[in-house]
């Protein structure tokens, strides 16, 4: 898998996937919504951390810099 998400486009996931799961933990409790934070928030972190994400290619986007 070569990295094919950008530098700020790691930052904005990794913002909004660690916001998500603490909404999901710290104030939706019991409810469908917690799951669906759960796990958006995981999938958001995941990529962030991994630096792929498997729909750009899909869409041909790729957002990391060239070498």
């Amino acid at each position: 898998m070569a990295a094919n998400v950008g530098s700020t486009d790691r930052v904005i996931r990794l913002i909004i996937g660690i916001v998500l799961l603490v909404l999901a933990f710290a104030v939706v409790n019991g409810s469908v919504w917690e799951w669906i934070f759960i796990g958006v928030g995981a999938l958001a972190v995941f990529t962030a951390l991994t630096r792929f994400c498997a729909l750009y290619p899909l869409f041909k986007i790729n957002t990391a810099k060239k070498k």
